[in-house]
């Protein structure tokens, strides 16, 4: 959900990840976790989904109307709004450091886990972590 941003996408991506998986369950040496190994597998498989998404979004342009808000729903405007800033500020990371901060906080892997999805050595999670919250530090300063 955090890499995609919605749940029927998520559901849909979570999915796709377990028949990869099944599929590829052959190959897997048991050199880290398969909670690790599964989320590699989610994490390039959100990431298409990604690209396959700004494709589509690129060539097609929806247009927003402001409906009325339905009384007591200012709470749950600004929560939208709010995730939807979150959403933007992740955008601007790098996608290597995007990665690394959703399964370490969203996905809650150790930074060694984290390290074994992302295909690196654990100091690099560690250091790819630091500078996405760091950068998430100066696009949100007032949400974090």
């Amino acid at each position: 959900m955090a890499w995609l941003g919605s749940q029927a996408e998520a559901d849909e991506a979570t999915q796709e990840t377990l028949l990869a998986a099944y599929d590829a369950m052959r190959g897997f040496r048991a050199e880290s976790s398969v909670r690790a190994w599964l989320f590699g597998i989610a994490r390039h498989v959100c990431a298409r989904r990604q690209e396959t998404r700004v494709r589509r979004e690129a060539r097609l342009r929806l247009v927003y109307t402001a409906g009325e808000v339905a009384p007591g729903a200012d709470s749950l405007l600004a929560a939208r709004h709010r995730a939807e800033r979150v959403r933007e500020a992740l955008e601007l990371l790098k996608p290597s450091e995007r990665d690394a901060v959703v399964l370490r906080y969203e996905a809650e892997l150790s930074f060694r886990e984290v390290a074994d999805a992302c295909g690196i050595d654990e100091a690099t999670a560690r250091k790819r972590v630091s500078r996405a919250l760091e950068r998430l530090r100066v696009a949100l300063p007032d949400d974090l």
